[in-house]
């Protein structure tokens, strides 16, 4: 399976490589919506509002960029991708290609949120922690919730509907992480939410990893 599953890793960048719309879809969604903020606000003194304001840009892209894993995808493909490979392989290629495209995103979203709007964090390494494994809770999150959406007529209002209620205790926690790393609060107060990022991160993971293969025999 492993070797199923570079296999279908390299083929999600390769094939992003030659067509680079959801990427350059998702930079100039998050460029543009950082730029409205910055001409309607100019800058952001109040920290709470820099914080919430930077997570729902981010949330929003992540919808829209991990939608389209399994929606863009035909039924003839799928029974190819059936025939030849693992299931779990498949879900879990996906998930590391869009916790690579989110991680990237939310980068140089921090980029030119920051220079628009200011940079408030106190605490930069603590701060882009929590942007990695936030990314990569988005990523695993809303690839399930894509794959059961894509086995109801591929439904974008059902991506939408199913997404936010379960995003709801990583959103909870990220934030309050986030929050923390731009007063510079010390790691010692922070540990708690790492190990809960990653205990969110490794329930999804695993929960893709046992029920996909139920949801692709469907």
């Amino acid at each position: 399976m492993f070797n199923e599953l570079w296999f279908l890793i390299q083929k999600e960048f390769r094939l992003e490589w030659r067509q680079k719309t959801m990427l350059t879809g998702m930079l100039i969604y998050v460029i543009s919506t950082v730029f409205i903020c910055y001409m309607t606000f100019k800058r952001i003194i109040d920290v709470p509002t820099w914080n919430a304001l930077f997570w729902i840009i981010m949330v929003f892209a992540a919808i829209n960029a991990v939608a389209r894993s399994f929606m863009q995808e035909s039924r003839g493909i799928q029974l190819y991708y059936y025939t030849m490979v693992h299931p779990a392989a498949v879900i879990l290629s996906k998930i590391i290609y869009n916790a690579a495209l989110l991680i990237s995103v939310a980068l140089i979203h921090l980029l030119f949120y920051s220079l628009f709007l200011g940079n408030e964090i106190q605490d930069m390494t603590m701060f882009l922690i929590g942007l990695l494994l936030g990314s990569t809770g988005l990523a695993a999150t809303l690839t399930l919730v894509s794959a059961i959406a894509s086995r109801a007529s591929n439904s974008p209002s059902l991506m939408a509907i199913l997404s936010f209620p379960i995003l709801i205790p990583l959103l909870m926690t990220i934030i309050r992480f986030s929050r923390n790393a731009i007063d510079g609060i010390d790691w010692v107060m922070n540990a708690s939410y790492v190990y809960v990022l990653l205990a969110l991160i490794g329930m999804v993971v695993t929960l893709s990893y046992l029920l996909f293969p139920y949801l692709w025999k469907d």
